[in-house]
C-alpha cells in the first residue's frame, strides 16, 4: 500500500518579510487549504532564500516521504525544478506555464492579454509615455507581461519603458524615483504588484508629482493595500483565493490518477480607482 503523507508542499523562495507585506501568497494558500481540507490533507509551507534551497527542500521531503505532491510557483525559463521533481518521482502542479504541451498539470493565467488590457486602458486615457516596473526578469510571467507591454506600446505608437523591480516596497520607491527623475517623465506607470504601486504614491508626493493629475498608477494583484491607499490605487484584479482553490483541485485530480490538465485562471480584470485619470494636457 502506498504511503500517504496527507500533506502537500509549497516552497517560497523569497524574503520572509514579504509574506507580511504582499497578500498574494497568503490568499493563494487560503484557497488551497480550503479545498485540501475536504480531502483530509494539509499544506506544508517552507520559506527559503533561493532556488537551490528550494530544490534541497524537495529532496528532503521526497526522501522522508513528507509530502504527497508539491506546488511550484514563479516558473522560470528552462526551470531546473521541473527536472528535479521528475527525477524524484514527486508529483507536482505548477502555478503558471503554457496552456498546452507542458507535461505538468498547471493553472495558468493569460498574463499577456491582461497586460494588453492594462496598456489599452491607459492609452484610451490619452497617455503617450508609459512605464512598467516589473518583477524579477527571470520569471516566465514577468517575461510574458513585458513582451506584451512592449508590443502594445509599439502597436499604439506610444513610448514604453521597463524598469526591473523585485516586488518590495524599496524597489518600488527606487524605480519610481528613477522614472520620475528623467527629462520626459512617464504619465502612467504599471507595477507588477500592489506593494510597489502603493510605495510609488508616497514617492510621487515627495517629488511634487500629483497622482492622478500628473501621474497615473496601476497595480497588478488588487488588495486591501490598493483600497486603503490615498488615493486609492487602480489594479488588475485577480481572485487569488479562487485560483488557490483551482490549484488544489488540480492537485487532488492528479493525486487521484487523473490526466495532465491545464486549468485557466479567470483573466485579471481592471478595477479603476482614483490613481488613474486622463493624461495631463501638457504631456
Amino acid at each position: 500500500m502506498t504511503h500517504r503523507a496527507d500533506a502537500v508542499g509549497l516552497v517560497l523562495a523569497r524574503p520572509a518579510r514579504m509574506l507580511g507585506l504582499e497578500p498574494f501568497f497568503m490568499e493563494l494558500i487560503a484557497g488551497m487549504e480550503e479545498v485540501l481540507a475536504t480531502d483530509g490533507r494539509s499544506l506544508l509551507l517552507h520559506v527559503v532564500k533561493d532556488m537551490d534551497a528550494e530544490i534541497a527542500a524537495y529532496r528532503r521531503w521526497s526522501a522522508g516521504g513528507m509530502v504527497d505532491a508539491v506546488v511550484i510557483v514563479n516558473l522560470t525559463e528552462h526551470d531546473p525544478r521541473l527536472g528535479v521533481v521528475t527525477e524524484l518521482g514527486l508529483p507536482a502542479v505548477v502555478v503558471g506555464g503554457p496552456r498546452s504541451g507542458f507535461g505538468f498539470s498547471n493553472v495558468w493565467i493569460d498574463d499577456a492579454q491582461a497586460m494588453r488590457d492594462a496598456v489599452g486602458y491607459l492609452v484610451d486615457l490619452g497617455h503617450r509615455r508609459l512605464a512598467r516596473v516589473s518583477g524579477p526578469a527571470q520569471f516566465e510571467h514577468t517575461r510574458l507581461r513585458s513582451e506584451a507591454f512592449v508590443e502594445e506600446c509599439e502597436r499604439f505608437g506610444v513610448d514604453g519603458t521597463i524598469v526591473e523591480g523585485d516586488y518590495t516596497d524599496t524597489s518600488g520607491e527606487r524605480s519610481t524615483r528613477a522614472l520620475l527623475g528623467r527629462g520626459a517623465n512617464p504619465t502612467a506607470i504599471v507595477f507588477d504588484n500592489d506593494v510597489m504601486a502603493v510605495s510609488a504614491v508616497g514617492v510621487a508626493a515627495e517629488m511634487g508629482v500629483t497622482v492622478p493629475d500628473q501621474l497615473s498608477l496601476l497595480a497588478w494583484d488588487d488588495s486591501a493595500l490598493c483600497r486603503l491607499a490615498n488615493p486609492t490605487v487602480s489594479a488588475m484584479s485577480l481572485d487569488v483565493q479562487a485560483m488557490g482553490m483551482q490549484v488544489a483541485d488540480c492537485l487532488l485530480n492528479m493525486l487521484a490518477g487523473g490526466p495532465v490538465t491545464a486549468y485557466m485562471a479567470p483573466l485579471p480584470r481592471l478595477q479603476a480607482r482614483r490613481s488613474t485619470a486622463r493624461a495631463p494636457l501638457t504631456a
